[in-house]
């Protein structure tokens, strides 16, 4: 396939698609550099930051499945439409209200744009799939929506850490919620809907069960974060009900005609690694990034250690790693087209778990931290691209936006799981200030312990994709799968 081909093909199946990942990276970047200021106008610790991403990433775990099924069963782009018009409504409301439990639904209620990136795939893969290449189409556009949400996550990084400084945080929560409105009118009139649907209808019993499960397995992560919460018998209850309930869940999806989940994808020898690295990647791509904000932003003069960032100079940092990511996500279908995606993926997911662990001596200056974040940026930013793309080629074709949209739930439920762990470790032995008086920021063994787990997160999933086929992800493994005509 020559160049011109390829080029063509990606521009015909990407279009308007490239402006809502740039949106999507906008709300990832925006609010990172002015979480502390937030907790101050909210009049929360630092350490309860993490309530926004958990409860964030616990209903993102429960509406990708939904979303990603309904996209395959009546359009992709009308569940985009309707996902952006709940993340408009909720970003709105976040201006506007001074109550922390107020801003915790709202700021919630906005993780309905995690659906976008696995929809997309969805439907990219749905048109791309009777040309030639697909898997490389996949992989490229993949790669620039990628390109395109992180490049929206630094300008809305550099453009939120340096309005922070000089305007109201009303006025600053407002800017993000008008673009999103705008995003809506681009996806109903520039964004084409996928050619097929699978039709059908929504296997509600699946989707109860799978909600109840994860409300449950979240909600006790979220109570064991409380105050007591580690020696309380009826947390850590909550959570084990949460894991029991994934029984009766497998069980009636095996029975089902069209289930929610095909759940025989995870005995997949390409698919069940794929899905579990996510998990792990979730752990540092999604937990991580709060506790990176507040420990720039601790001042070492008080605390003893942190770099005492402005909100402009924590963004900076941001942006260097998102640039790192963007780096990544272009350059995977180039190694992967030389290495085979499987080591691809797996070089990624070194190159996280080596950044992260840089941290544990290296953390003491601005230079340090960065130097970390663009190896961990040049990983995440391959990861993030390749697993739905993967996850797109190796899946049954009338589980598409299912398989994408599962990278992605894993990839939640990790971080969900990470954020909690991350809470506790910051809160636990919460550092003074100079003068003895309890603190606001976390600690620092809390901080070491974050870097830790997102290291060995990420080399245990380079470890585990060794177990994948060598020419899983090519158009050789698709045409293979593929039943005979």
């Amino acid at each position: 396939m020559s160049r011109t081909v390829t080029l063509g093909a990606l521009a015909s199946i990407v279009g308007f698609l490239a402006f809502v990942e740039f949106t999507s990276g906008v709300l990832q970047g925006y609010y990172t550099p002015m979480l502390t200021d937030i907790a101050r106008h909210l009049g929360i610790h630092d350490a309860d930051v993490n309530w926004f991403e958990g409860t964030q990433l616990m209903l993102s775990a429960l509406v990708v499945p939904a979303f990603a099924k309904l996209g395959d069963m009546v359009g992709h782009k009308r569940m985009l439409l309707i996902s952006t018009a709940l993340t408009a409504a909720a970003a709105l409301a976040l201006p506007f209200t001074e109550s922390f439990w107020v801003f915790l639904v709202a700021w919630t209620l906005m993780g309905f744009y995690v659906v976008w990136l696995p929809l997309e795939i969805a439907l990219i893969w749905s048109r791309a799939r009777r040309r030639e290449g697909r898997s490389i189409i996949t992989a490229r556009a993949a790669g620039l929506l990628v390109a395109a949400l992180e490049t929206g996550a630094i300008t809305g990084a550099l453009i939120g850490g340096a309005l922070i400084d000089v305007l109201p945080l009303t006025i600053v929560l407002l800017i993000p919620a008008l673009l999103v409105v705008v995003c809506f009118f681009v996806i109903l009139f520039g964004v084409k809907e996928s050619p097929e649907s699978t039709g059908g209808v929504l296997d509600t019993v699946g989707l109860v069960l799978i909600s109840i499960a994860l409300i449950c397995f979240t909600g006790g992560l979220s109570l064991l974060r409380l105050d007591g919460g580690l020696v309380n018998v009826w947390s850590w209850a909550v959570v084990v009900l949460g894991l029991l309930l994934i029984v009766p869940f497998v069980l009636w999806e095996l029975r089902h005609d069209d289930p929610l989940i095909d759940v025989r994808m995870f005995r997949s020898p390409a698919l069940g690694p794929v899905f579990l690295t996510a998990g792990l990647f979730g752990v540092s791509v999604l937990g991580a990034q709060a506790p990176l904000s507040t420990f720039a932003r601790t001042d070492p003069t008080v605390y003893g250690y942190g770099l005492g960032t402005s909100g402009f100079a924590t963004s900076l940092i941001i942006g260097i790693y998102l640039i790192g990511m963007i780096a990544g996500a272009l350059l995977f279908p180039v190694v992967a087209r030389l290495a085979t995606p499987r080591n691809a993926l797996i070089g990624a997911s070194v190159l996280v778990g080596i950044g992260f662990m840089l941290f544990l001596p290296f953390h003491d200056t601005y230079a340090q931290v960065i130097t970390n974040m663009v190896i961990v940026g040049l990983g995440s930013g391959a990861l993030v691209a390749a697993l739905p793309a993967a996850a797109a080629s190796a899946a049954p074709a009338t589980q598409t936006g299912v398989a994408t949209g599962l990278t992605n739930s894993v990839k939640t439920v990790g971080g969900a799981i990470a954020s909690c762990v991350f809470g506790i470790a910051l809160l636990g032995g919460v550092a003074g200030t100079a003068a003895g008086a309890e603190g606001t920021a976390g600690s620092l063994a809390g901080y070491f312990t974050v870097w830790a787990v997102c290291g060995a997160t990420a080399l245990a999933a380079a470890v585990l994709l060794l177990f994948v086929p060598k020419q899983a992800f090519t158009d050789r493994a698709v045409e293979a799968a593929s039943p005979a005509p």
